[in-house]
């Protein structure tokens, strides 16, 4: 049946001839053009009856479902769909005829097709009423548009979606795993650093004792020989805790502005003795630049590169200098050391590896040294560059931020001027330690130099020993004590008890950043593990003079 037959009866005139023409020979609404009109719509179009009838079909009905027109016209509408949707459309269709209205069918609901083969289509249906004047008659326009590349274009969406959601809770999960894993480290790293160091305190304690009692020449010779070895443990120890701390994150730099000149000074003091021993001269040049970066770990950038020069250098001289150039502060270390050949440059940040230094041959360190400062200066984002010659010697250049301060900045670790003057009296310290090795190697040290020593172990004993015993001249202790106690809460604690600000060293072998985040206070002194015996002895005189 065409489309004008069907119009026609159910009371519609498509070409009423009396109308006026005011649109050339297209003002009348001709029964093929409207057929051509509705041929030429892009979605296929169908109009039913009251029961479910197809009248009409247009030409994208045949491509969508495969069915001729005339095997469509007068069918029921139910043949074009799914068999699973069939009763209850017919009671959706009837629905509809009481209450027709313009809207979409199925609104918010996955609608399907089914085509002439068998095989089904998503399709989105617009349903219109269609009536006459009295509306007694009454058709249903159809509009029915294929979606399938819509929905495969969704379904592409939501699996990218879904594989995105899916790598975001993957990426959290690893960084959750690696967070927990950092953190895992730096506590490791923390306790490790103390247990290993707590040993070492001890010989060297030990050591600096028998050092003052010994007369004996040839236990003289044991006693350094004995030193020695000890050092060269602590620098190994100290070297690989550093790798481990800058490989695990656990380091995190505190950029600040600082002069070039209190690095210079600390690094004289460092050096000055160690030259002289080898017999080289240590040449520090004035600076009076301001740069801007961690200076605890530029000072230990440049830490190993000055021990580095000393160690490969024979005769001559080490000098540090800073050359000013445009936005940056350039610092040299400069040697007359045994230099380093071409080809080997590119080995000598790697681990263990030194200068003509065969496989298991004895050495004279252990090749961390280089290994360390570059992984420091990665982590601080700063520039190394290397110019060197073989039996002439080295330049290591590190180029640092210049800063536009211009105020004068403290030292990066003040710790007072030695003092040498005699004990007055006899000073009582309280030792609080709970490794018992450390404690008495501690004790024998102090008391062997003149001290009045009473050790304990924990806050409360200290409290108890503080309170029979108010004259206190100066407390020491260890930074890590059993139960989760620390060092600072037992100075911070015998304070607020003896209502003075009690003189204090805090002995310490942790490596974490909760030491950098202790607060200044000029009473207080703090000191890494494995403490030499004149140093800690220096320090106490300095600290009791103030």
């Amino acid at each position: 049946m065409s489309v004008t037959a069907v119009l026609k009866n159910h009371g519609h005139d498509l070409a009423p001839e009396t109308k006026p023409n005011t649109m050339g020979k297209f003002a009348a609404l001709t029964p093929k053009l409207l057929q051509n009109v509705l041929d030429s719509a892009p979605d296929a179009m169908i109009l039913l009856d009251a029961s479910g009838l197809i009248r009409f079909a247009n030409r994208q009905v045949s491509a969508l479902f495969g069915y001729a027109r005339d095997e469509i016209i007068g069918h029921s509408v139910e043949e074009l769909m799914p068999e699973r949707f069939r009763a209850r459309h017919i009671e959706h269709r009837k629905h509809y005829v009481d209450n027709p209205r313009v809207r979409p069918m199925g609104a918010g609901l996955e609608l399907f097709g089914r085509r002439r083969d068998g095989t089904e289509v998503p399709v989105e249906i617009s349903l219109s009423p269609v009536g006459d004047e009295d509306g007694v008659h009454l058709l249903v326009a159809a509009a029915l548009r294929d979606v399938t590349d819509r929905k495969s274009v969704e379904a592409e969406l939501t699996v990218a979606r879904e594989s995105a959601e899916q790598a975001r809770e993957v990426a959290d999960h690893a960084r959750e795993v690696a967070d927990r894993a950092n953190l895992g480290k730096s506590r490791f790293l923390a306790t490790a650093s103390h247990d290993l160091r707590q040993p070492l305190q001890t010989l060297s304690l030990l050591s600096g004792t028998l050092r003052r009692m010994v007369t004996d020449a040839h236990a003289g010779d044991v006693l350094r020989q004995q030193e020695l070895a000890i050092r060269a443990m602590s620098r190994l120890l100290n070297a690989l805790l550093d790798i481990s701390k800058l490989e695990s994150g656990a380091i995190k730099p505190e950029p600040t502005d600082f002069t070039v000149t209190a690095l210079f000074s600390e690094l004289r003091s460092e050096f000055a003795s160690l030259a002289a021993d080898k017999g080289l001269e240590l040449q520090v040049e004035e600076c009076t630049d301001y740069a801007h970066s961690d200076p605890s770990l530029v000072l230990q950038i440049l830490n190993n590169l000055v021990s580095n020069a000393i160690k490969y250098t024979r005769e001559g001289w080490v000098r540090l200098r800073c050359l000013h150039e445009q936005e940056t502060v350039r610092i040299e270390v400069l040697d007359t050391g045994i230099g380093i050949p071409a080809d080997k440059v590119r080995y000598i940040y790697d681990e263990f590896y030194q200068i003509g230094v065969p496989a298991n041959a004895s050495r004279n360190g252990y090749g961390l040294g280089l290994s360390i400062v570059q992984r420091l200066v990665q982590l601080l984002h700063l520039r190394l560059d290397v110019r060197s010659e073989v039996g002439k010697g080295s330049v290591f250049s590190l180029l640092l931020p210049a800063s536009a301060n211009q105020v004068e900045l403290p030292r990066i670790q003040p710790e007072g001027a030695p003092a040498d003057q005699p004990l007055i009296g006899e000073p009582h310290i309280l030792l609080v330690e709970d490794d018992p090795g450390v404690r008495d190697a501690t004790c024998m040290l102090l008391r062997v130099e003149g001290y009045r020593v009473t050790a304990v172990s924990s806050l409360a004993e200290a409290l108890q020993k503080a309170g029979d015993d108010a004259g206190l001249d100066l407390l020491v202790a260890d930074y890590h004590l059993s139960e989760g106690e620390t060092g600072m809460q037992v100075i911070t604690t015998l304070r607020e008890s003896l209502g003075v600000p009690l003189k204090a060293v805090l002995i310490t072998g942790d490596t974490s950043s909760a030491i950098n985040d202790l607060p200044h206070d000029p009473h207080l002194r703090v000191i890494s593990k494995p403490v030499k015996a004149d140093v800690l002895l220096t320090l106490l005189r300095a600290l009791l003079a103030i």
